[in-house]
């Protein structure tokens, strides 16, 4: 029997679990030029990064609540 890996989904927030809304990942899904995402535009702290779990860091964004939340 082949174990079923837990696979990430880049589009919900790597901390809520709600949707993120990069366009980083709506440009790479469809292939449709998006304009810079929201995500660019900031700069996120320590301790936003450091809640982002070990599996998901470098590979899932943030939503826009969670960024403003722990800014």
């Amino acid at each position: 029997m082949a174990s079923h890996l837990h696979s990430i989904d880049e589009n919900l927030c790597a901390i809520c679990g709600q949707p993120n809304h990069c366009a980083m990942v709506l440009e790479r899904e469809t292939g449709e030029k998006q304009a810079p995402c929201w995500c660019t535009q900031i700069k996120f702290s320590e301790d936003l990064l450091a809640k982002v779990p070990a599996d998901k860091r470098l590979k899932v964004c943030v939503c826009a609540s969670c960024a403003k939340l722990h800014a």
